[in-house]
């Protein structure tokens, strides 16, 4: 018999509250249009996107991170001191170590939590979230911090014209909770290794330092692989998604896709056979990709705006680079 004493954590979780932090900077397909050969037209048709956000010197990931982080404490109610546990989703953090978890804990007044990143590309919150979850249920922190946050102006070549127009910049965040009955449902998840080619950056950072290569790494992709797999592959995790949380498509009020591109997005739609009641986030048209920023970035502009209301229910999923995959269904907070 075993002597270890069963954890004292939540029934369940929830999302307690959402903030989002979008740079100061807008930059429309113009500048785009400075260094690749396009046009605003054929941007829009390929992608949706008008407009980004790309962040300035002093929009840090760190810095992005806390203003969202702030807004996300206090629209659950919370002090800082109460989040127990920091998620933080990036790729385009550049230092290596201390995780910049811990560096934000710090800033925003948080005592002593569970602090750490993590990398799963543009479904790195759904990876969060559920980490957050666990945490919840399992009891090791009663309110966990999730952010997602990317500089990938950093990261973009804008000389590529598959991808120059794609990315932005931007930090979303929610806190995670105790709930009393079932509010984020089962996360399927996964990755294909087999595809990671497909979405990946150019060189390591080595072949810069040792000078094999001039340029600066930079993220690119197979535009027509992507756009294949997220629209046919995704949808059928999507689809597992709401079975595993044990609705229909019909009892959805929103739907929170990765906001990678508006034609996977109206794809995805399409092939899971949404009602028109369905509110679908494209946020992607005025921020563009920020990879795993995009959802929690997402679901706070559609509270905002009252296109989505507290307690609706709601299908998430990411996915990107690895390639890897998040979806669940959740209660908006």
């Amino acid at each position: 018999m075993s002597k270890i004493k069963p954890s004292k954590g939540a029934p369940y979780a929830r999302i307690m509250g959402v903030g989002g932090y979008r740079p100061t900077r807008v930059v429309p397909n113009e500048v785009i249009l400075e260094t690749i050969d396009s046009s605003d037209e054929w941007i829009r048709s390929r992608s949706g996107i008008s407009t980004r956000h790309w962040a300035n010197d002093e929009e840090t990931v760190t810095a992005m991170s806390v203003e969202a982080a702030g807004k996300a404490i206090a629209d659950a109610g919370l002090a800082p001191e109460q989040i127990g546990g920091v998620i933080v989703s990036t790729v385009s953090h550049f230092k290596q170590t201390p995780a910049v978890a811990t560096e934000i804990a710090d800033r925003i007044g948080a005592v002593r939590p569970a602090a750490f990143d993590i990398s799963a590309g543009c479904a790195g919150f759904g990876y969060g979230l559920t980490l957050a979850k666990g945490m919840v249920v399992e009891g090791s922190a009663e309110y966990v911090l999730v952010i997602g946050v990317e500089r990938l102006s950093d990261l973009t070549d804008l000389e590529d014209r598959a991808t120059a127009f794609l990315f932005g910049d931007g930090a979303g965040a929610v806190v995670v909770g105790p709930a009393k009955e079932p509010r984020i449902g089962p996360t399927v998840w996964g990755s294909e290794g087999d595809k990671s080619e497909t979405i990946k950056q150019t060189v390591p950072w080595t072949d810069y330092r040792d000078g094999v290569v001039e340029r600066f790494p930079a993220i690119t992709q197979e535009g027509q692989a992507v756009f294949r797999w997220a629209v046919f592959e995704m949808a059928k995790v999507a689809q597992q998604a709401l079975d595993a949380a044990g609705i229909t498509a019909d009892e959805l009020d929103v739907f929170i896709p990765h906001q990678a591109n508006m034609r996977i997005i109206d794809s995805m739609v399409k092939t899971l056979k949404l009602p028109e009641h369905v509110t679908v986030a494209r946020d992607v048209e005025t921020t563009g990709n920020t990879s795993a920023a995009s959802i929690p970035l997402a679901m706070e502009r559609l509270l905002a705006t009252g296109q989505a209301k507290s307690g609706d229910t709601a299908l998430v999923i990411g996915f990107g680079a690895g390639l890897v995959y998040a979806a669940t269904v959740v209660t908006l907070p």
